[in-house]
């Protein structure tokens, strides 16, 4: 009885909402993946333990930051870029350690991914460096927290603006495939990119092919007649 009604309050919030402009996390991502995120295409979706998970780290996280906090070194927290049309986004946390200004980032994982985790993940690298980019802060801290067993891995980045400038070029030329209704090619290692084990999208990006097509067009193949 209260399995039923905890899984439809989580499946609820899985409602698909429009989304206007990219966010961080979208950076460095499959545009095909993040262009069908953006039109609403039909995707699969989530069950309701995993959207819990998701919850379960959100609370780890506050719990680092509650920390941070009260060893007195957070300069700001849940902090976001400066406003503008491309993207948005929030950084957990910007500390100042020996005189230095960091951007913290925190993730969560299991404890099989963070065991052999060995080096900062690149898809967060990404994030980071916009966010290094954004605040013109040159260094950043990705702290890894284990969801099983609460150990912590930290790497320190430092801001690169060569890839920061490409991840954003890459977005423009993103969101000018939005505008026109073009859905993108097929990211080059489809569809042994770690990304397409984990898409929501993989039923319809099969059925689209390789290379790029119209939206429209595609929609209407894919909308059944009423």
């Amino acid at each position: 009885m209260l399995k039923e009604l905890i899984d439809k309050f989580y499946m609820d919030r899985q409602r698909d909402k429009e989304q206007h402009h990219f966010y961080i996390t979208d950076a460095g991502k499959c545009p095909r993946a993040t262009f069908f995120k953006f039109k609403n295409a039909p995707r699969e979706k989530m069950d309701a333990r995993v959207l819990r998970m998701f919850d379960h780290g959100d609370y780890m996280q506050m719990q680092i930051l509650s920390t941070l906090l009260s060893l007195g070194i957070v300069r700001a927290s849940e902090i976001n870029i400066p406003p503008q049309e491309l993207i948005s986004g929030r950084a957990d946390a910007i500390i100042s350690l020996g005189n230095e200004l960091y951007v913290v980032d925190f993730k969560s994982m299991n404890s099989m991914i963070f065991k052999n985790l060995s080096s900062a993940k690149e898809e967060n690298i990404n994030q980071l460096q916009l966010y290094l980019h954004f605040f013109k802060i040159p260094k950043g801290i990705l702290l890894y927290i284990n969801k099983d067993s609460l150990e912590l891995k930290e790497f320190i980045i430092n801001y690169n603006p060569t890839l920061a400038r490409t991840l954003l070029e890459d977005l423009s030329a993103l969101k000018n495939k939005l505008d026109k209704n073009i859905v993108p090619q097929r990211i080059p290692d489809y569809p042994d990119n770690w990304q397409c084990q984990y898409c929501q999208f993989k039923e319809i990006c099969a059925a689209a092919g390789e290379n790029e097509i119209n939206w429209e067009d595609f929609k209407n193949k894919i909308t059944p007649t009423p």
